[in-house]
């Protein structure tokens, strides 16, 4: 066993943003083991206050360039409900496929780009260029689909210029529909193939366990991604309107972004909160890849969070052929125009995206000017998880070299996929000793 360890990562690589690790151990002890957020904070939410209703979308957009049609959509949604501005079935359909899209771009930047190298056993993706040239064309192809199809309903895959208030400044004719689907079907080979090799490689992934809460959007009607209740595996399903009871928000002196929790001492969310909660939903090839990669709700470890975001992959493009069917059934209306009626209310709404369940919360005037703002990011409500997963698992991993436990402990971060500058909060903190 490893006597004396000291491990101090700074702006750990392959992820977004700036995130530290540290480890201390002496005599086989854990003396101290911290997940600390040093991004700069980031005052999005006070950007959107005196703002107008119908610029909040491409403001909070900016958020993410990872999640900005999430943040486009969830932003939309706050909008509309505290409007009582109602969208067409199309609409809402247009909307999932968006999201579909973002969930595809976001899950094979991560598994193929970032998580790839640690089960291939190298510092990044490019030297996996040279060694594994055909899958990287592969995963590469299969991320131009995803910003392919974004591009198709948002009118550009980062910062989405064709999401308004009430529906969409412009619908692609059927015409470009129906290509579309022959893309996203032309495609489902490569999936399986991308999809094998990560099976073929999910062995490196650490075989660790501890039980926690998971929290998603949940419907009986679908995999949810954009309506739903909000679920726990703790607790009963809950209105949107009361996640303030849910994210328990605070504050802990070694992080600019707040922490999280709702029943246990911590909770996650993401890919394997929406499997847990909603597996028996997903569509026919990807329950198949769910039981070829041994994948049962409920899973506690959260390393399998990257073969949720295979499974999930597979289930976006499936289901995304499946909405432009609905699309073209019902008949394409190209000319929907919104009627919106400017009122005073607040609005509350969540959108699931890659990285979890993510709320906005807008107060209106009767100008529609917005007067108080707030946004619970993803990754904001799984960094207390990640702190607590790395308490218990530090300790299994003493026996190892320390470069060994210095790559666990950074795989452990990964496995979250964290967009940590979109979690940073403005703190208005008084520390007393």
């Amino acid at each position: 066993m490893s006597k004396e360890v000291s491990i101090n990562v700074e702006h750990l690589t392959r992820v977004e943003g700036h995130g530290n690790i540290i480890m201390n151990a002496k005599s086989g002890n854990i003396k101290k083991i911290e997940w600390q957020v040093s991004e700069a904070p980031r005052f999005f939410e006070s950007f959107v206050r005196g703002r107008p209703y119908n610029e909040l979308s491409h403001i909070t957009s900016r958020i993410c360039g990872i999640c900005s049609i999430g943040h486009s959509l969830a932003s939309l949604k706050a909008t509309e409900a505290a409007m009582d501005i109602s969208i067409s079935d199309q609409t809402k359909l247009l909307r999932k496929l968006a999201l579909h899209g973002e969930n595809m771009q976001s899950h094979i930047l991560h598994v193929g780009y970032l998580v790839a190298p640690d089960l291939f056993g190298v510092g990044s993706v490019v030297p996996l260029v040279s060694s594994a040239t055909e899958i990287v064309k592969k995963i590469i192809s299969l991320h131009r689909l995803a910003n392919e199809l974004s591009d198709f309903i948002c009118g550009r895959t980062i910062h989405p210029i064709s999401l308004i208030p009430g529906g969409f400044s412009h619908v692609p004719s059927e015409k470009q529909f129906i290509a579309m689907k022959k893309r996203l079907e032309e495609m489902i080979p490569v999936c399986d193939d991308v999809a094998t090799v990560i099976l073929d490689n999910a062995g490196k992934l650490p075989d660790f366990s501890r039980e926690t809460e998971y929290i998603a959007l949940t419907s009986k009607d679908e995999y949810a991604f954009y309506d739903g209740k909000v679920g726990s595996t703790d607790t009963d399903p809950i209105e949107v309107s009361e996640y303030e009871s849910i994210v328990n928000e605070f504050v802990v002196p070694q992080s600019t972004a707040k922490y999280c929790k709702h029943k246990r001492e911590s909770y996650m969310v993401g890919a394997i909160a929406r499997f847990n909660l909603n597996s028996s939903q997903l569509t026919p090839l990807a329950k198949e890849w769910a039981k070829r990669f041994s994948l049962k709700p409920v899973t506690y470890n959260p390393f399998m969070n990257n073969v949720a975001q295979v499974v999930e992959f597979v289930h976006s493009v499936e289901d995304s052929i499946n909405l432009i069917d609905k699309v073209i059934e019902n008949g394409l209306k190209t000319d929907e125009k919104p009627d919106i009626k400017i009122k005073a209310g607040r609005g509350i709404s969540a959108i699931e995206v890659p990285r979890g369940i993510l709320f906005h919360d807008y107060t209106y005037n009767k100008q529609g000017i917005c007067t108080k703002a707030n946004c619970v990011i993803p990754t904001n409500q799984n960094h207390n998880n990640i702190q607590q997963d790395m308490q218990a698992f530090a300790p299994t991993l003493l026996d190892k070299p320390e470069k060994e436990i210095e790559l666990n402990l950074e795989m452990l971060v990964r496995a979250y996929d964290p967009c940590i500058s979109c979690s940073t909060h403005f703190l208005d903190v008084k520390f007393e000793k």
